[in-house]
């Protein structure tokens, strides 16, 4: 079961960061230009991926080494606290207010997207700790040596991805 698991978690979720990198206005393409620096509309939704994920991960990070004291899932991710995610989400949405801008989005849409998009990071993390308890593994590989392994530096996109491009077809009017 985690062998089917680990490689759906990266064979189903990676093409999703593709795309998002796609995503283009109604009647437009993903090259149209959007937004306050008119940059393309698949590269600038790739950003705003991009800075909320980013902006989740330093958040949890700063704040939860400076200030965690309450474990938040003790048994998947000793590391992780309670103060480190709401300090995620706190980053995460500012993360949005930028890339939304970039996007061309309405102000609102930060508010939902920052903390949405950012708890599908936590759960990319918190995925990824799963797999690697499972396996017996300190780190998911050797390629990236002392920050966990490669999947590290991509855990948080895999399920932040799919979830920003869900929400921009559904919410924001937008097509892939």
């Amino acid at each position: 079961a985690i062998t089917s698991f680990g490689v759906a978690y990266v064979g189903l979720l990676l093409p999703t960061i593709v795309l998002v990198a796609h995503l283009a206005p109604s009647g437009g393409s993903a090259n149209t230009p959007v937004g306050v620096f008119g940059i393309g509309s698949g590269a600038a939704w790739a950003l705003l991926l991009v800075l909320v994920v980013w902006g989740y991960d330093t958040g949890a990070y700063l704040v939860g080494r400076s200030l965690g004291r309450r474990r938040l899932l003790d048994h998947i991710s000793p590391s992780k606290t309670v103060e480190g995610l709401a300090g995620g989400l706190v980053l995460a949405t500012l993360g949005a207010g930028v890339g939304a801008a970039l996007v061309g989005l309405e102000p609102w849409h930060p508010l939902i997207i920052g903390p949405v998009v950012g708890l599908a990071a936590q759960a990319g993390d918190m995925a990824e700790s799963m797999l690697k308890r499972a396996a017996d593994r300190k780190e998911s590989g050797f390629i990236v040596p002392g920050h966990g392994g490669i999947l590290d530096r991509i855990d948080s996109f895999l399920f932040a991805a799919p979830v920003l491009a869900g929400y921009a077809v559904l919410a924001a009017g937008r097509v892939v």
